[in-house]
């Protein structure tokens, strides 16, 4: 049985995650607040802004940068600015 949320992110009743992908309080309000779709999407974009910025997780200020950004897409409704980036036209 698969559990719904209302996201956070994209405003609507979706399906959420099977469990908390990520750590502490931040991964609670993710896994509480976060569709599946929305988290998806983020994981897109993080990809895309690891291998643009040529961020290193082991580096805590670079894992900062990412976390920001994260709760910046997620819950603010900001998307994620890639240098060099275009979206494909809808």
């Amino acid at each position: 049985m698969s559990r719904t949320v209302l996201c956070a992110r994209l405003k609507q009743e979706l399906e959420g995650m099977d469990f908390q992908l990520y750590p502490g309080e931040l991964g609670k309000r993710i896994f509480d607040n976060i569709s599946k779709q929305a988290w998806g999407e983020w994981q897109h974009k993080q990809t895309m802004l690891i291998n643009e910025k040529k961020l290193n997780m082991m580096d805590p200020e670079h894992r900062k940068l990412l976390e920001t950004e994260m709760v910046n897409f997620l819950f603010e409704g900001k998307d994620v600015h890639i240098e060099g980036y275009t979206p494909p036209s809808e």
